[in-house]
């Protein structure tokens, strides 16, 4: 008993369970008064409906589009779909060219312009910045307002030619149009490096501008387009193009005609997923519509950018800023283009210090760069703020697709089928519950109970883990998920009946149920632990190979399996600790399930639990009356004629033997001293009739010591 009580006690663990059901819950609880939580989790597209996208791929005439493309253009729409939070979305390919999105629910705008915005991700030299209107807009609303068109006195950013040259084309100044160094756009920003920027960087950017070369542009316009007729490859230097010398190129009819005709304020001209030139210049709008750009070709593809994410800024002394910022990590080929392009573009006047981030003919963001980088590493910092900065990140780090799509469809999926699943899987689970249940009960009776006290604290818990997850990782429960919810409650059952059965083993083999709940229990657990590991190893595998809805149930499994784990060490184990303590239990009682007699053994194998020492045919008369009696009093049917007739030809036994040790001891008595007479008398007088009995069998013994010790005197006297 000394080790058992070394135990530790299992209201402890009682506790520990009590704590985390209700910091669970009241997590759950507060999120759902003050932030988007719900009491039920959120359901999967099978049981739910969403919405389905199909997205039709933009390439030229008679180009083929290889099986490798797709499947590189599915894996990145998933890892964007993914980043946001939405699970169980199914995006899949559709014969040999078009891309299914299927979103769960009804997916928030963020997510749809994620999932729409699947063109490369580029970057361009700005050559104009302006107002998002139309030159037309521009002039209707100054007619409205009764402003002729006054001029500002800022500055534009343009050379005297440049400016008139936009004036013979458009028949306006232009300074309605752009915007100079005192306006900075939306969407802008600054590029640094990465940490801080001291007085010695600088300077080495200063020289390592010197150093770099300006370009391919070239001197001049006509440089710039023998370069341009020459095939780009990574290896060729940049800058690509330069707005201020190859002003004939973006300055043509076509392009200021297009420029000044766009309205990037109405939201049907920033829908993207059109073919862009790589080579040549475009207009382009803001993502947000707040500026209106003309852009150089494509100086480095998204291809290059290694990572992206959101953070802070870094100050001048090291420390870090409250202002987000957006990290830029590229890889080898991109660290020396984007180092050509910020040395040859610092210190010019806006917006010639600019870069444009575009993606599927958006701008993204159009940051100015304050110092050259030549390590690869960038940070990009503006009036943003941290949301704004983590979803341009994620459009960064997920955006380079191999291919440019638009959207061809977007319609709604109805749930009526998956409701109808939902239904049938609930009440295949609850038919498995029931059948657990019953089972459970005529197999281990009252400790069958037990075993549904545990699910149903395994439910709870696995109902509060589903609300956590779908609230706060976006989870959502598919008709897979609810399949691996029923499957790992049955394996639950299987770890209850393996250190029940444990237990049972320790009591046949002589145990009282104290010492077998606590050897079963340090045997049982090691086989339950191997089990649950090789079950979560699987869930764990699967998790990572699969895809869909197959993730679902292997989430689920594995989340079950960890409840499993939690409920065996924290609530079966303590329970049967403090149910063997009870007299119901300790004592073995029939509806307990812990009975010796209804296991199929010999009561002889239960000293320790009944104190029962031999069999039947050994037990004497007196031994069975008693066990008559104790039966008697237990409730069992006893009273057979055979049993009753054991007693009563044990009680004449009996007496008839105390009798007869009565007379030898009288015998005895006669032959002995008085002290040794008065000693046998005293034991017989008093004691159990079992002392009785073993005091005559003594004294018949010595008498018959002395008879025989009698007759070999008479011998030798003769």
């Amino acid at each position: 008993m000394s080790d058992i009580e070394e135990k530790p006690r299992p209201g402890l663990r009682f506790l520990w369970l009590t704590i985390i059901t209700l910091v669970l819950a009241g997590i759950i609880a507060a999120g759902v008064i003050w932030s988007n939580a719900t009491t039920s989790p959120k359901l999967a597209l099978d049981l739910e409906g969403g919405t389905s996208i199909i997205l039709e791929p933009q390439v030229s005439k008679g180009t083929d589009i290889s099986k490798e493309q797709l499947d590189q253009a599915v894996a990145i729409i998933r890892q964007r779909v993914d980043s946001t939070g939405v699970s169980e979305a199914e995006i899949t390919t559709q014969g040999d060219r078009n891309i299914i999105v299927n979103l769960p629910g009804n997916p928030d705008e963020e997510t749809r312009n994620l999932v729409r915005s699947s063109a490369q991700l580029v970057f361009r030299r700005v050559a104009l910045v302006g107002d998002p209107r139309s030159q037309e807009q521009i002039q209707k609303e100054q007619e409205q307002s009764g402003d002729k068109g006054e001029k500002s006195d800022g500055d534009d950013g343009l050379s005297d030619e440049e400016r008139k040259r936009i004036e013979d084309l458009t028949g306006k100044d232009g300074q309605g149009d752009a915007q100079g160094e005192d306006q900075a756009p939306e969407g802008g920003g600054e590029v640094a490096k990465a940490g801080s920027v001291s007085s010695t960087d600088t300077e080495a950017a200063a020289k390592s501008k010197a150093a770099e070369p300006s370009g391919s542009a070239g001197t001049s316009a006509k440089d710039g387009e023998s370069n341009q007729s020459k095939k780009v490859t990574d290896s060729t230097p940049r800058p690509l193009f330069d707005p201020e010398k190859d002003a004939s190129e973006w300055q043509s009819e076509d392009i200021i005609k297009e420029y000044t005709e766009l309205d990037c304020s109405d939201p049907k001209n920033r829908t993207g997923g059109e073919q862009e030139p790589a080579d040549k210049p475009v207009v382009s709008c803001s993502e947000d519509g707040q500026a209106k750009y003309i852009l150089g070709p494509v100086e480095l593809s998204g291809d290059h950018l290694a990572d992206a994410n959101a953070g802070y800024k870094a100050g001048s002394n090291g420390v870090q800023t409250n202002q987000p910022a957006v990290n830029l990590k590229f890889d080898n080929t991109g660290r020396e283009i984007f180092k050509q392009i910020t040395s040859d573009i610092t210190g010019k006047q806006q917006p010639y210090n600019q870069f444009a981030i575009e993606l599927d003919g958006l701008v993204l963001s159009a940051p100015s760069s304050d110092v050259a980088i030549t390590d690869g590493n960038a940070q990009i910092t503006g009036s943003f703020t941290l949301d704004e900065a983590q979803t341009l990140a994620d459009q960064l780090k997920n955006g380079s697709l191999p291919l440019s799509f638009q959207v061809q469809s977007e319609d709604q999926i109805s749930p009526t089928l998956g409701s109808n699943y939902l239904k049938i899987g609930l009440l295949t689970g609850l038919v498995g519950l029931i059948l657990v249940v019953i089972y459970s009960l005529l197999q281990y009776r009252v400790l069958g109970l037990v075993t549904v006290s545990s699910l149903v604290v395994a439910g709870v818990l696995t109902y509060l883990l589903l609300l956590l997850a779908s609230w706060r990782y976006g989870y959502r429960l598919s008709l897979a998920g609810v399949a691996g919810i029923i499957i790992g409650i049955g394996m639950a059952a299987d770890s209850f009946i393996v250190y029940f059965e444990r237990v049972r083993d320790e009591l046949r083999s002589g145990r009282n149920l104290l010492s077998a709940v606590e050897v079963g229990w340090d045997r049982a657990k090691r086989t339950i632990y191997a089990s649950k590991a090789v079950n979560m190893l699987a869930a764990v595998i699967l998790y990572i190979l699969a895809v869909g809805s197959v993730r679902g149930f292997a989430f689920t499994l594995g989340l079950t399996v960890i409840i499993d784990v939690l409920i065996v060490f924290l609530f079966t184990h303590p329970m049967l600790q403090v149910l063997s303590r009870t007299k119901f239990f300790g004592e073995g009682h029939p509806m307990s399930g812990m009975d010796p007699r209804l296991l199929g053994v010999k009561p002889a194998a239960y000293r320790g639990a009944l104190n029962l020492s031999v069999d039947d045919k050994d037990k004497s008369p007196e031994a069975k009356r008693r066990e008559k009696a104790r039966m008697r009093k237990a409730g069992l049917d006893s009273g057979s004629e055979a049993v009753e007739a054991d007693s009563a030809a044990g009680d004449a036994a009996v007496e008839s033997e105390t009798t007869k040790t009565a007379a030898k001891a009288e015998r005895t008595t006669e032959k002995k001293p008085a002290g040794k007479k008065r000693k046998t008398g005293a034991v017989a007088a008093g004691g159990t009739i079992a002392e009785r009995k073993a005091a005559a069998r003594r004294a018949a013994e010595e008498e018959a010591a002395e008879d025989s010790a009698a007759d070999e005197g008479k011998e030798a006297d003769k």
